[in-house]
Formats: C-alpha cells, sequence, structure tokens
C-alpha cells in the first residue's frame, strides 16, 4: 500500500511545505506533458492559500461562517493527494510524481 494511505491517524495531519514544494517542482517541469495536472495542482494550492490566509482574519472580525470554510480549504492539498493516491491505487489514474514525494520517505 502506498504511503500516503499508510493509516487513518495521518489522513487529517498536514502536508508538510517540502513535500508541496517538489510536488510543484515536478509539476512546473512536465508542464507541457500534463497541463490539466498542472493547473488542478495550482488550483489545490490556491484553495490552501486561500483558507490559510483567510482564518485568522475571519477570527479577528468574528465571521463565523467563514470559519468552517477556511479549515476545510486548509485541508485541500491533503484531500488531493489522499485522493490521487488511492486513484492510483486502484488502476483509475496514472501519478508519475508519487516518485518525487516517496523517494524522501
Amino acid at each position: 500500500m502506498h504511503s500516503l494511505l499508510r493509516s487513518s491517524a495521518q489522513a487529517l495531519a498536514w502536508v508538510p511545505v517540502e513535500r508541496l514544494a517538489r510536488i510543484k517542482r515536478w509539476m512546473r517541469a512536465h508542464r507541457s506533458q500534463r497541463p490539466v495536472e498542472y493547473h488542478c495542482f495550482d488550483a489545490v494550492l490556491t484553495l490552501w492559500l486561500i483558507g490559510a490566509v483567510g482564518l485568522l482574519p475571519s477570527l479577528i472580525l468574528l465571521q463565523w461562517a467563514a470559519l468552517p470554510v477556511c479549515v476545510v480549504l486548509m485541508f485541500a492539498p491533503r484531500l488531493y493527494l489522499r485522493c490521487r493516491a488511492r486513484w492510483h491505487q486502484n488502476g483509475l489514474l496514472r501519478c508519475d510524481w508519487f516518485a518525487c514525494i516517496s523517494a524522501y520517505h
């Protein structure tokens, strides 16, 4: 089983920024071969950043409706990586960039 699916305790763990940077570098290097995958990962990083940046202002400004949205957005990279790992394992999608993140485990 792939390391991203190792345990349910890791399901809610944060994805290290170093791992996201390695994936982003791989995506940038293979952008011409996989433009949709590149833009999809870019959207995931954008959602993560919106959640991370929006959390503190929503607390300070007492915007309670924005809090759960920001928290969910902060988990966007983890959800994306878990879905891609599961789809890769089931043979639905091929994820060549797993090699760049599992080389450092």
